[in-house]
């Protein structure tokens, strides 16, 4: 998954490009922790509090444990303050051929390894013969040490702002929010903002395969999880195990050209939604006979929801032009979303009615059916402000807002304002974590696909060239964000292959 702060109105870019908040970041890689840190095992037991799997996807036959680890909260000062880090996992299913544990990162940055792994397991279950899976909420995500902000009443709100202004007073009340949000987030959550960055996340997972027995870590990341598995090899080479990135991020360009080739790729996957739609013909998809048809009537409701928001079944709440913008997003990263995202349009533009698109909006930003949010948005923007240094100014914006809107008519307007998402964050953040470089590791395996809109698949070559040595990239020709969880039986084959006998695909291969 990748995000941006609800308040922007698209939840999809949260990438920043670098390391830590902390303080003496560069000089933490380098001390050494204590006893009460490395001699950890991590005491299972049961799960409380877990999410259903998702529909269709029963839960694994062995169930679920949960553990939790201790890390230290500032590297510089292994032994001052340390924080607790949830973890979950299922064990393998043919315990006479174990390999050892797979940690799973999802993405974000944010996303609850906890939560993601409790409802989507069963889609990892060849993996399970011989790997305990194993997932874990980051720091300041989910169940540890949460970054928190605002209470749900407030995120409502912040969700329904105007995600692109218009004129100066719409200029002025975006600004003023992103100022009273990083306010709160400072006040409710000062002490761990420093140090959620990438860095520490990365060391923290070597705390992790320690707890869990293992000398080296076997890893599967996706979207930002590909940054955070990149900067482990480049912090600790000689840990890495056997490592998937899949739905890979290219930590060395600038933050405005990363949003600019997002802004492109999520306009291109909503073109060939509009190709299969106009496919299903008027019944199905009354939006029109062509592509080009069903983008312009996608960006005409987007357009009219400014002035005039729509009605929705969910306790009164309207479907405004942000909400409307992240429901179209949110149907774009998987193709299973696209029969669903043709039921929301047609709903809005024939029916007058915006509930399928809230429910998807509401989905991608964390909300759940009883109006509670989890801290999806607060940690995105606490890791993605923590892992730059990049502070732009709406002159910047104004600069570049005409390049965002020739990559995206649809998107590129919000895509150009969440560029403010870190002006006014109180941790300065710095540039370290965009170190990736690791070409003493053992192969790494790279996975793109050329429909990716969150991950544009640029970004997987150019993170496999980064990473050197033995680096491989496979390739998907299809659509949605990330490769394996397409169900892809090429791309599955390969990378399970590699996985449980250590196979490394030839570098190039493509799926199918």
């Amino acid at each position: 998954m990748a995000v941006t702060r609800a308040a922007t109105g698209l939840v999809m870019a949260g990438f920043g490009l670098a390391g830590c908040g902390a303080s003496g970041a560069h000089e933490a890689r380098m001390v050494s922790l204590p006893t009460t840190i490395t001699s950890q095992h991590v005491a299972w037991g049961p799960c409380k509090g877990l999410p259903s799997p998702q529909p269709g996807q029963p839960a694994p036959a062995s169930g679920f444990d949960c553990g939790s680890v201790r890390v230290p909260l500032d590297y510089s000062k292994p032994q001052g303050e340390a924080i607790s880090l949830a973890l979950i996992r299922t064990r393998a299913t043919e315990p006479g051929r174990r390999i050892g544990s797979l940690v799973f990162n999802f993405g974000g940055p944010g996303g609850s390894g906890v939560e993601t792994f409790a409802q989507a397991a069963n889609g990892y279950k060849a993996l399970g013969t011989r790997y305990d899976l194993v997932s874990f909420d980051p720091r300041g995500v989910g169940r540890s040490d949460p970054v928190t902000c605002v209470d749900d009443k407030q995120m409502d709100e912040l969700s329904a702002m105007d995600s692109s202004p218009d004129d100066a007073a719409e200029e002025q009340a975006y600004t003023d929010e992103q100022k009273t949000y990083d306010q709160a987030c400072q006040t409710k959550s000062g002490k761990v903002l420093p140090y959620v960055g990438t860095l520490s996340a990365a060391r923290d997972m070597d705390v992790i395969r320690g707890a869990l027995g293992d000398k080296q870590l076997h890893y599967f990341g996706i979207s930002y999880g590909t940054w955070l598995g990149g900067n482990y090899a480049h912090q600790l080479p000689k840990n890495v195990g056997r490592a998937v990135l899949d739905g890979a991020v290219d930590t060395k360009i600038d933050a405005i050209d990363l949003d600019l080739q997002q802004a492109a790729a999520f306009q291109r996957a909503l073109g060939n939604f509009g190709t299969a739609c106009a496919k299903l013909g008027p019944q199905s998809c009354p939006l029109g006979t062509d592509s080009g048809a069903v983008v312009g009537a996608v960006g005409k409701l987007l357009n009219d929801l400014d002035a005039h928001p729509l009605p929705t079944q969910s306790g009164g709440r309207e479907l405004t032009q942000s909400l409307g913008l992240t429901g179209v997003s949110a149907a774009l990263y998987s193709k299973q979303l696209w029969p669903v995202l043709a039921q929301g349009l047609d709903e809005a533009v024939e029916g007058g009615e915006g509930t399928t698109l809230l429910a998807l909006a509401d989905l991608q930003q964390g909300r759940s059916e009883n109006g509670r949010y989890n801290n999806l948005i607060a940690a995105n923007t606490a890791i993605s402000c923590a892992d730059t240094t990049d502070r732009y100014t709406v002159d910047d914006v104004k600069k570049n807002l005409p390049r965002f809107q020739n990559a995206s008519s649809v998107f590129g307007q919000s895509m150009a304002w969440s560029l403010l998402q870190c002006t006014n964050w109180p941790v300065k953040g710095d540039d370290a974590a965009k170190e990736v470089s690791a070409p003493d590791a053992a192969p790494i395996v790279v996975v793109g696909n050329t429909g990716d809109p969150a991950t544009p698949y640029a970004w997987a070559p150019a993170l496999t060239r980064e990473l050197g040595g033995d680096a491989s990239l496979l390739t998907l020709k299809g659509e949605g964000h990330g490769a394996y969880d397409t169900g892809d039986p090429c791309v599955q084959k390969n990378v399970n292959a590699y996985l449980l006998d250590g196979k490394v695909p030839q570098n190039g291969s493509t799926c199918p």
